[in-house]
């Protein structure tokens, strides 16, 4: 209130003049005049009262949206640290997840080698093998059936050699007999 009565003082200071030569004598203005100066003094005094209190409340109303604004722009401050963070996380992730597959290619390339290396091997063993048994066939089973012949033939002439020998036992026993008998003849002769 004080602030619109200092603003009507330096309304009616900017409206009067002064002038700054010697005073004159002036004739007093009617009252009425002075009452309709005064009434519009007031009225321009509510006038200013009234804008003076709007801008008060459109000042109070902007201030508070500013200071909405401000914790909005402090939360919209840290979400996007808290997600400068989350994407700082995100790439070391990234980045250990794209060692790791790194390593396992490594790993799988040398384990595919490995295989490689296994299943050439098993190709030039099955290979081999194959080698062996064709020779097998081809000069084994004469061998074996030559060896076969031969333990036949020595189981022939053993079995012939269990005869004879068996016939010049019987023959030794028949001798041994004819001895006996011989020996006990004489005997009796002499």
């Amino acid at each position: 209130m004080k602030m619109i009565w200092g603003l009507c003082l330096l309304f009616l200071a900017g409206g009067i003049r002064v002038y700054a030569g010697p005073l004159r004598k002036t004739k007093a203005a009617p009252e009425e005049e002075v009452n309709v100066l005064m009434f519009g003094v007031i009225q321009l005094s509510e006038s200013l009262n009234a804008v003076y209190e709007t801008t008060e409340a459109k000042i109070a109303k902007i201030s508070k949206t500013l200071k909405s604004h401000e914790g909005t722009l402090q939360r919209l401050g840290r979400q996007t640290e808290q997600a400068a963070e989350v994407e700082k996380q995100i790439k070391e992730v990234i980045q250990l997840l794209q060692a790791q597959m790194a390593e396992q290619q490594a790993q799988t390339k040398k384990t595919k080698d490995w295989l490689t290396g296994i299943e050439q091997e098993d190709v030039q063993l099955k290979t081999k093998v194959k080698k062996l048994e064709m020779y097998l066939n081809n000069s084994v089973p004469t061998s074996i059936k030559e060896l076969q012949d031969r333990a036949k033939e020595h189981s022939d002439v053993l079995q012939g050699l269990r005869h004879l020998i068996q016939f010049q036992k019987e023959n030794i026993d028949t001798h041994s007999d004819q001895l006996s008998k011989l020996q006990k003849l004489s005997e009796a002769m002499a």
